[in-house]
């Protein structure tokens, strides 16, 4: 199948949706003409999908404009993927290994690796499973707030705030935003119910040390959910940071500055580690 835009002849399967070790993925490899470049996989957020996040923000149109291979993954409980109300399906070394596994089905080898927001943390667990297999690890949307211990009661809260009959009933402005965008996009509020449930401690610093591969690190300047970018950057051995100006967490994933950090240090030109600011 292909895409009728101009100058976009892109492969697409037709039946994106494999069942690894019990979970269904749903993804998209677009392949660009001729040969790709490379091979970039990407990971969205929480409450989204990798239509949501990927496609309608810009980013499968940037990548394909640089002739490489884009692989988006529905998370499990989002999108298309699979939706189970059970929490232990959510464990993110769980889900990191069966998205190892669909890189695996789907021929790709070493690639870079692009997680937002939630998505960070079950891509950093796969440069941890498999820390050889990722060129470049891009996290965005994340900061020095990754490393705070996880919190029951905000954990409750946000299943609250997913359960609730009534949105306009939920007190937290941030927790109204998720379940709204919860609910524009359709998604099954029960199964994101069960993912906030699922125990996920944050990661350990010395883990995050070891890892071979160049990270950048990018977080909008008002992301008071992230935190301070330079912080987490700083726990990678080849870490970068940038803040991009004015924006929060929802707004920073379409913005333009983002793009241009993703692909200033793909391209190899913030050498500089901690020094950007866009």
């Amino acid at each position: 199948m292909y895409c009728a835009r101009a100058g976009c002849a892109l492969r697409v399967p037709p039946m994106p949706s494999l069942t690894i070790g019990g979970a269904s993925l749903a993804y998209d490899d677009i392949m660009p003409p001729g040969e790709p470049g490379r091979t970039v996989v990407l990971l969205h957020g929480f409450a989204s999908n990798r239509a949501e996040g990927w496609r309608r923000t810009g980013w499968y149109g940037a990548f394909e404009r640089r002739g490489m291979r884009v692989i988006g993954i529905d998370h499990p409980g989002h999108g298309e993927s699979g939706k189970p109300h059970d929490p232990a399906a959510y464990e993110r070394a769980h889900m990191a290994h069966a998205m190892l596994e669909l890189l695996d089905v789907l021929g790709v080898g070493r690639c870079d690796l692009i997680g937002y927001s939630m998505g960070t943390r079950t891509a950093i667990a796969m440069a941890l499973s498999a820390p050889d297999r990722f060129s470049n690890l891009i996290l965005g949307g994340v900061g020095g707030r990754m490393f705070e211990p996880s919190d029951p009661a905000r954990a409750e809260a946000l299943v609250g705030a997913m359960l609730a009959d009534d949105p306009d009933s939920i007190a937290d402005p941030l927790l109204r935003s998720f379940r709204h965008f919860a609910d524009e996009q359709g998604e099954d509020r029960q199964a994101l119910a069960a993912f906030s449930e699922a125990p996920n401690p944050p990661p350990a610093r010395e883990s995050l040390a070891a890892l071979p591969m160049p990270v950048l690190v990018v977080a909008g300047q008002r992301d008071h959910l992230a935190g301070d970018p330079e912080e987490l950057a700083r726990a990678f051995a080849d870490g970068r940071s940038v803040t991009v100006a004015g924006c929060d967490h929802f707004s920073a994933i379409p913005h333009a500055l983002t793009k241009a950090a993703v692909f200033d240090f793909l391209d190899g030109l913030l050498d500089d580690p901690f020094e950007g600011r866009f």
